[in-house]
């Protein structure tokens, strides 16, 4: 499902559209998976019924509490870049909605873990001016290179970048006789 277009100004396009990365639901996966193996084993052992229900309705609860909600708080985040702002929305009865004009954002930070590292994402910090800290967030999937183009969003390159040559001393020729 796209960003509604409906709510972006007239000359706003959405350049990138993302949901928080899956680690975020990776242990409430993890979890269900458990809790599913449980109850079967507990079925396969042929376990009392009474028992057997309360089981299930303990293991209902544990998915609903610990999978399902989660699952539907993530796929309901929203981290849209539009070639004039950075808008993160998150909720489904109620919305939290930021929105962060480009022209405001003055630096990007990019924080990774070892682990995020391996996995591709991280946590991006807008800093803009005025009184509050920057607007940090977290679990970006493909963080470098939504970072590469956020950079590009903020301040468009004007002049495209010329190719290198040996002779304008950019780089370097190394040289491969032996002699």
């Amino acid at each position: 499902m796209g960003f509604p277009e409906n709510e972006l100004t007239s000359n706003e396009h959405v350049v990138m559209h993302l949901h928080p990365h899956w680690k975020a639901i990776f242990w409430p996966t993890a979890l269900l998976v458990v809790v599913l193996a449980g109850l079967g084993v507990a079925w396969a052992a042929s376990l009392n019924s009474v028992l057997l229900l309360v089981l299930a309705a303990v293991g209902l609860v544990l998915v609903v509490w610990f999978f399902l909600i989660p699952l539907v708080k993530w796929r309901t985040t929203h981290i849209v870049f539009t070639n004039e702002r950075v808008i993160t929305r998150s909720g489904v009865f109620s919305q939290h909605t930021e929105n962060i004009p480009m022209d405001r954002v003055s630096d990007v930070v990019l924080d990774q873990s070892l682990f995020d590292r391996i996995l591709g994402c991280g946590q991006l910090a807008l800093a803009s001016p005025g009184e509050h800290g920057p607007d940090r967030i977290r679990n970006v999937p493909h963080v470098k290179a939504v970072n590469v183009k956020l950079h590009d969003l903020i301040d468009p390159d004007t002049n495209p970048p010329r190719p290198r040559s040996s002779s304008d001393g950019t780089t370097q020729t190394l040289s491969t006789d032996q002699s």
